[in-house]
C-alpha cells in the first residue's frame, strides 16, 4: 500500500513537472514569436507559478499532516476555479455565436479597437468588416463609431473605422464619430449623445452592437447599465491563437467588470 502512494506521489510531481515545463515553452512563444498574445505568456507564467507552488506544497504535504489539509483546499478551489471558468467560458462562446445580422436597428455602434499608427489592428479590423456588411444589409441604418486615440495611435479608433468603411463603400454620411471614449463604458456613455443628435431616444431605441465575438456578453452588459437597448453582432477573428487569447483574457475582464465596475 505505501509502494502504491509513493508511487503515485511521484507520477503527480513528474505531471506538475511537466506542466511547468509547458507552461514556460508557452509563455516563451507569446512573448518572442506571437506578441500579440502577450496576456496569454503573463497567464502561462502565473500557472507555471502555481505549478511550482503546488510541488513544494506536495513535498510539506508528505511530511506535515497540516500540509496534507492545505493541498486538500487548494485542489477544492482549484477544481471549483476550473468549473467556474468552463461555466463562463462557455456563457460567452454562446452569446459569441449567436447570428443576428438580419435583425433591423435603429442605429449601429461599432465599438473600437487598437489601431497600429494609422493601420487597424486583426481585431480592429475584422469589427470593421462585420461592420460593413451590416450596413450594406441594412442600408437604411446610421452608424455610430466610437474609439478615441490611445497610445501608439496616430489617429482615433473611430476615424480609422471611418476609413476603412468609406473605402469598403458605406457613404459617409451614414457615419457618425465618437473620438472621446477609452473604454468600453465609455463607448456607450458618450454614444448616448450622437444617438440624440441623431432624433433617437436613447432609452428606446434598438441598437445593434457591433464588436468582437469574445467581447459581446460584457459589451452588452455594460449597454445594458447605460440605459440601452441592444442586440449583439459578433465579429470573428480568423487567426484562432488571437481568438482563444482574448477569450480567456475576457473571462478575467467579466470578473473585473461585475466587482469593481
Amino acid at each position: 500500500m505505501s509502494r502504491y502512494t509513493g508511487n503515485r506521489k511521484w507520477k503527480g510531481e513528474v505531471a506538475l513537472g511537466c506542466l511547468l515545463g509547458l507552461f514556460l515553452l508557452l509563455a516563451v512563444l507569446c512573448f518572442t514569436a506571437y506578441p500579440g498574445v502577450r496576456f496569454s505568456g503573463y497567464l502561462s507564467l502565473c500557472l507555471a507559478g502555481l505549478c511550482l507552488a503546488f510541488l513544494a506544497i506536495g513535498r510539506w504535504a508528505e511530511s506535515s499532516h497540516t500540509g496534507g489539509i492545505v493541498r486538500r483546499v487548494l485542489l477544492l478551489l482549484l477544481a471549483a476555479g476550473l468549473l467556474l471558468f468552463a461555466a463562463v467560458e462557455g456563457l460567452l462562446l454562446s452569446k459569441g455565436h449567436q447570428e443576428n445580422d438580419a435583425l433591423p436597428a435603429d442605429a449601429v455602434i461599432v465599438l473600437g479597437a487598437g489601431v497600429n499608427g494609422e493601420t487597424p489592428s486583426l481585431i480592429l479590423r475584422s469589427r470593421v468588416t462585420k461592420a460593413a456588411e451590416y450596413l450594406r444589409a441594412h442600408p437604411e441604418t446610421p452608424a455610430i463609431l466610437s474609439g478615441g486615440q490611445g497610445p501608439g495611435e496616430e489617429i482615433s479608433e473611430a476615424e480609422c473605422m471611418r476609413r476603412e468603411l468609406t473605402r469598403q463603400g458605406i457613404p459617409e454620411s451614414r457615419l457618425h464619430l465618437e473620438e472621446k471614449s477609452t473604454s468600453t463604458a465609455e463607448n456607450f456613455a458618450c454614444s448616448r449623445e450622437l444617438l440624440r443628435e441623431l432624433d433617437l431616444d436613447p432609452a428606446t431605441a434598438r441598437i445593434a452592437v457591433i464588436t468582437s465575438d469574445f467581447h459581446v456578453f460584457r459589451a452588452c452588459m455594460i449597454a445594458r447599465r447605460a440605459g440601452l437597448t441592444t442586440f449583439s453582432v459578433p465579429a470573428r477573428t480568423d487567426w484562432v491563437l488571437l481568438n482563444a487569447n482574448y477569450y480567456v483574457r475576457e473571462f478575467f475582464a467579466l470578473g473585473k467588470t461585475l466587482l469593481f465596475d
